[in-house]
């Protein structure tokens, strides 16, 4: 079985249900593969934005990716919905490194699983920032520790 493949919703700490788009299927009747990052972007981002009151348009820091990877297991289309999960595995000075699970709702199974690595830089100097108390606050609520392997 795939790494990730087992996932469930429990071992995330933040839900978002996202509905797929028509446009998001491609030629072969499915969501395409570059939706799938679009997808970890919309759950990360309201999560910053509506819990974290991160400021997108004038806020005097910014969320820069630097990493991002993901595995998918199984094909979703139009008209299903999603639960976009995400946790914390690493909260840095600056840097934040989330895990991402997609499962179709009502499905366990997870659709896809993956990462996404921000760090927050001045808006102005385009550098490395501390994250502000408040938004460490709200990313700290999702932080998980990570799992350990067990010993061969």
């Amino acid at each position: 079985m795939a790494e990730g493949e087992t996932e469930r919703r429990e071992g995330y700490r933040h839900r978002l249900a996202i509905p797929t788009r028509w446009m998001d299927n491609d030629i072969y009747g499915h969501v395409n593969n570059v939706v799938y990052y679009s997808y970890f972007d919309t759950v990360i981002n309201t999560y910053l934005i509506e819990v974290g009151g991160m400021d997108i348009h004038a806020g005097g820091i910014v969320g820069f990716a630097v990493e991002t990877g993901c595995r998918f297991h199984r094909p979703v289309a139009f008209p299903d919905v999603i639960d976009a999960c995400i946790r914390v595995t690493k909260l840095g000075n600056s840097s934040v490194r989330y895990e991402i699970g997609l499962f179709r709702q009502g499905d366990e199974p997870p659709l896809a699983t993956g990462h996404f690595v921000h760090v927050f830089v001045d808006r102005a100097a385009s550098r490395p920032t501390p994250i502000p108390p408040r938004l460490r606050a709200a990313l700290q609520a999702l932080v998980v520790a990570p799992e350990k392997s067990e010993p061969a």
